[in-house]
């Protein structure tokens, strides 16, 4: 409970570290061309929404103040466009080319950076124009232009907010990789639930980071969108799937069904920051409901759980323009790298509890100990059916339908089990004591046994084994 209050805490002390952008000038969109003393705008009219030069060209003005201090000020542009910029005249710089066509345009980076020169500011009113185009984007954007506007200059410094979101990318690969470790020793499947989940989140912090460390063209932006959604559906899908294999193991494949629905509906939604927004929070509401029924049966760890999804939703739904880009990759840190210290606590207690048993087993001649992903189970030898090889294990086939892995090879297992097992083909042990016939199969032998499949019987060994059956019915 101590993480959640920390957690909260540092969330409430964000403001100094995430920043709102400052407000963006209103424009008009004009017809112009560029005459020998800059621009020459005609038919301007105002822009009621978002400015958006997609598949074509486009000029906007802006009338501004000159500063009021004397602090450096510079024009920033993002978005998926190739842009040129002139003040009072002046150009201020370009970045690639707009042009009227596709074959015209070069493309720009996604962000550009114009540093104005004071003596270009007049006293009174400025006009800021920009010529605009984007034929290269690859997808069509709610919002291609993310932000527009002359701000001061140097831009305030993210250093702590990407210092954060590294550290949370840091902790999400640490408890990827050990999650990974844990597969590769035991072979559960929420460790390999677990280990995706921190190995996508780690992959979207980069991907999501990608912009403040990397100032790439303009067309690769639809590319970085479409990964960011895609890893942060594939997080809420993951999550969904883990609370139900955990808590409420009947209804994982309808709930891994559910997720895939409800979450790849979201591709439908306009935006991708509203895509990866309701991805996620939608994925983390459908974890709840397996969750709450772990709560109501009382299951270990269930309690902890819910208490911290709710807090995921808290914050989603009360700071949405946090989440893609910031809280999400804490809180995914904050709930794996728990799970892997439960996780490495519980197999230290496994071990323990293994090597009793094999202590115990010492004294039970009648009895297999069986060592598997599951831990140590003493199996009776006369409930096993047949001992079938496969590479590094062996499948021990048991009366009533049941079979284990077992971590042993044939060869040595053979050494172990009583005499009336015996070896009827290279990959395959039957209990003598459960054959019922030995039948002819065209140019092959099968042996049947009181239940199951029937199991092959190679021609080398097929005497040894008439003779062992006759000898048994003797």
């Amino acid at each position: 409970m101590w993480r959640i209050l920390l957690f909260t805490l540092l969330v409430a002390s964000l403001p100094a570290v995430v920043r709102a952008q400052p407000q963006e000038p209103a424009w008009q969109a004009c017809r112009g061309v560029v005459g020998p003393d800059g621009p020459v705008l005609s038919d301007c009219r105002p822009i009621a929404d978002a400015v958006d030069p997609q598949g074509r060209e486009l000029w906007i003005r802006s009338t501004l103040d000159a500063p009021a201090d004397a602090r450096p000020r510079a024009l920033h542009v993002a978005g998926v466009a190739s842009s040129q910029a002139w003040l009072n005249g002046r150009p201020l710089g370009a970045n690639g080319e707009p042009g009227a066509t596709a074959r015209t345009e070069i493309p720009g980076r996604y962000q550009v950076v114009l540093p104005i020169r004071e003596t270009l500011w007049r006293s009174g009113e400025n006009t800021l124009v920009l010529h605009l185009s984007s034929f290269h984007g690859g997808l069509r954007f709610a919002r291609p232009i993310s932000a527009i506007g002359v701000w001061p200059y140097p831009y305030p410094d993210r250093a702590a907010f990407l210092a954060a979101v590294f550290a949370a990318t840091g902790a999400l690969l640490a408890a990827a990789f050990g999650f990974g470790v844990i597969h590769a020793l035991r072979r559960t499947g929420s460790s390999l639930i677990l280990a995706a989940m921190a190995a996508v989140a780690a992959l979207q912090a980069v991907v999501e980071s990608l912009r403040a460390l990397l100032n790439y063209p303009y067309p690769l932006h639809a590319w970085r969108m479409s990964a960011i959604w895609l890893l942060a559906a594939a997080f809420a899908v993951l999550l969904a799937a883990y609370a139900a294999s955990r808590f409420l193991p009947r209804g994982r494949w309808p709930m891994v069904g559910a997720a895939l629905v409800v979450v790849g509906a979201t591709a439908l939604l306009p935006g991708f920051d509203s895509k990866t927004t309701w991805a996620l929070i939608l994925g983390v509401a459908l974890a709840v409901l397996p969750v709450a029924a772990g709560v109501r049966d009382k299951t270990p760890g269930a309690r902890p759980a819910l208490a911290y999804l709710a807090l995921f939703l808290a914050l989603a739904l009360g700071f949405p323009q946090w989440l893609a880009d910031f809280s999400y990759f804490l809180l995914a840190a904050g709930l794996l790298l728990p799970l892997l210290v439960v996780e490495v606590v519980r197999l230290g207690r496994d071990d323990q509890g293994r090597e009793a048993a094999l202590t115990r087993a010492a004294g039970r001649p009648d009895r297999l100990t069986v060592a598997s992903a599951k831990g140590v189970e003493l199996v009776p030898i006369a409930d096993i059916l047949a001992v079938v090889g496969a590479d590094d294990y062996v499948e021990l086939r048991l009366v009533g339908g049941r079979s284990l892995l077992h971590a042993a090879r044939l060869d040595g297992l053979s050494a172990q089990l009583p005499e009336r097992f015996l070896r009827v083909h290279r990959s395959v042990i039957a209990n003598l004591a459960q054959v019922q016939r030995l039948e002819r199969d065209g140019d092959r032998w099968r042996l049947h046994l009181s239940e199951g499949a029937p199991l092959p019987v190679s021609r080398s060994r097929q005497p040894a084994l008439r003779e062992a059956l006759d000898a048994a019915s003797a």
